[in-house]
C-alpha cells in the first residue's frame, strides 16, 4: 500500500470510527427507548419498519445525488439530516408522542443513513484505485469493520451505562453532538478522488439515467441480481435480530431496567466485528471462492438463531450470540468486496445502494412480522423463525455462485465485467 492509499485508508477509518460511534450510543437501548415510550412490541418493531422503509424509498434519490454530486456531499447531508432526526426522536420520547408521528421520524432516519450507504464505500474504493492499490478489497474493508466494531463496542457500552446513570434520552443527544463534529471532520479531510461528479439541470432526467444505469450493472447482471435478491432475507433478519436481543436478554436476566445488559448485547456484537473484520481476509486466503464464505455463513448463522430461539439461560445465550455475530460479521467484509469488484466506478455508489436498498426492503416486511411474533408467542419463537427466513438466502446464493463470475476466485480482477463462461 503506497502513501495515497495509506492517506485513504486513515480518512476512511477515520469517517467510520466517527459514525459508527455516534450511531452506537443508541443501539443497545433503542427497542427499551421505544418500549419506554409506551409503545407496544408491534409498533416498536413498525417504527424500525418505517425507519428501513425510509431507507428503501431514498436509497436510490441519495444514490443518485453520490454520484451525480458528489460522494463528500452526501456524506455531509447524511450527518445534518441524521442529527436533526435524532433531536426529533428525543422530542417524541419526552412528549409520549402518538406512533404516527414516530413513523413519519422513523422515515427521516432512514434518508439520514442512505447518504452514507454506498457512498463512503463507493468513495473508498474509487480513491483505493485511483492511488494505485491493486491488493483485495477484504483486507481494507476488513479493517473498516474492526473500527467500525471498536467504536460500537465503546459507544454502545457507554450508551447503556449513560442510560442506566442518567436516562434513556441521553444517549440520542450524545449521537446528535458527534453527527455534529464529524460534519466538520468531514468537511476538512474528505475529497473525491478517482471519481467526477455528472451533475445535471435536470435532477429528475439525472435520476432516470442513473437508475437505469445502476439497473443495467445490478439487477440484470445475474451474479450481482442473486445476491441482491439474497439480502431482503439476510438482512432483515439481521437487523431485528440485533434489537429484538435487548428485551430478549433483559427478559432472561430477570431486570427490565438493567440497561446495561442490553449494551452488553451490543458490546458483544461488536467485539464479534472486530474478529470477524481480522478474520475475513485471512479466511479468504483459505477458501478458494467467496460465495463459498457467503453460504456457509448463512446457514450457519440460520442454525445458530433457532438453537438461540430454544435456549433459556442467560449466559448461554450470550455465547450463542456471540457466535451469531462473529459468523456473520466474517463474510460481511467478503460480501462487499464481491460486489464491488462486479460493478463499474461510475455507478458503484447507486448500484450499492440499491444493494442497500434490496436489504431494507426486507428488514420492512419482516421487523413488523417477528415483532407480531414476539408478541404472540414470545421472543425465543420470533428468534427461531427468524434463523428459518434467514435460510431462504441460500438458493439465490448458489445461483449467483453457479454464474462463475471471476470476481468470485479468491485473487480476482477488480474489472467488473470479466465473468467465465
Amino acid at each position: 500500500m503506497n502513501a495515497a492509499a495509506r492517506k485513504t485508508q486513515r480518512i476512511f477509518l477515520t469517517l467510520t470510527l466517527g459514525n459508527t460511534l455516534a450511531a452506537s450510543f443508541i443501539w443497545g437501548i433503542n427497542t427499551l427507548f421505544l418500549l419506554d415510550a409506551g409503545l407496544s412490541n408491534l409498533e416498536a418493531f413498525a417504527a424500525n419498519a418505517f425507519f428501513t422503509a425510509g431507507m428503501v424509498l431514498f436509497e436510490v434519490p441519495t444514490g443518485v445525488i453520490a454520484d451525480g454530486w458528489g460522494r463528500r456531499v452526501s456524506f455531509l447531508l447524511g450527518t445534518v439530516t441524521l442529527a436533526v432526526s435524532t433531536y426529533l426522536y428525543y422530542l417524541l420520547w419526552q412528549l409520549s408522542a402518538p406512533f404516527w408521528s414516530w413513523a413519519v421520524v422513523s422515515v427521516l432516519l432512514g434518508l439520514g443513513f442512505t447518504f452514507f450507504s454506498g457512498a463512503v464505500e463507493a468513495w473508498l474504493v474509487d480513491a483505493l484505485r485511483f492511488s494505485g492499490y491493486e491488493g483485495g478489497l477484504e483486507t481494507v474493508l476488513g479493517r473498516g469493520q474492526m473500527v467500525s466494531g471498536v467504536a460500537m463496542l465503546v459507544g454502545s457500552v457507554a450508551g447503556g451505562v449513560i442510560a442506566q446513570a442518567t436516562n434513556l434520552g441521553v444517549p440520542f443527544l450524545l449521537r446528535v453532538g458527534v453527527l455534529l463534529a464529524m460534519f466538520v471532520v468531514a468537511f476538512w479531510l474528505m475529497r473525491d478522488v478517482g471519481f467526477t461528479p455528472e451533475r445535471s439541470t435536470h435532477p429528475l432526467q439525472a435520476t432516470r439515467a442513473v437508475l437505469s444505469a445502476s439497473i443495467e450493472n445490478g439487477l440484470k447482471n445475474p451474479p450481482v441480481r442473486y445476491v441482491m435478491l439474497a439480502a431482503p432475507f439476510s438482512a432483515g433478519v439481521g437487523i431485528y435480530v440485533f434489537y429484538a436481543l435487548q428485551p430478549y436478554l433483559l427478559e432472561l436476566f430477570g431486570d427490565p431496567r438493567a440497561y446495561s445488559v442490553a449494551g452488553l448485547a451490543a458490546a458483544i456484537v461488536a467485539g464479534a466485528q472486530v474478529l470477524g473484520g481480522w478474520m475475513a481476509p485471512r479466511i479468504r486466503r483459505l477458501v478458494r471462492k467467496r460465495t463459498t464464505v457467503l453460504i456457509l455463513s448463512s446457514i450457519v448463522s440460520a442454525l445458530i438463531l433457532v438453537v438461540l430461539g430454544f435456549t433459556q439461560v442467560f449466559w448461554a445465550a450470550l455465547v450463542l450470540l456471540a457466535l451469531w455475530a462473529l459468523v456473520s460479521s466474517a463474510g460481511t467484509p467478503v460480501r462487499q468486496a464481491y460486489l464491488n469488484d462486479m460493478i463499474a466506478s461510475k455507478q458503484r455508489a447507486t448500484v450499492l445502494s440499491f444493494d442497500s436498498l434490496m436489504g431494507s426492503s426486507g428488514g420492512v416486511v419482516v421487523q413488523p412480522l417477528l415483532g407480531r411474533a414476539a408478541d404472540a408467542y414470545g421472543y425465543p419463537a420470533s428468534l427461531a423463525i427468524a434463523g428459518v427466513i434467514e435460510l431462504i438466502a441460500v438458493p439465490f446464493l448458489l445461483a449467483s455462485r453457479r454464474q462463475r463470475p471471476q470476481a468470485d476466485q479468491a485473487y480476482a480482477s477488480t474489472s467488473p465485467s470479466n465473468t467465465e463462461s
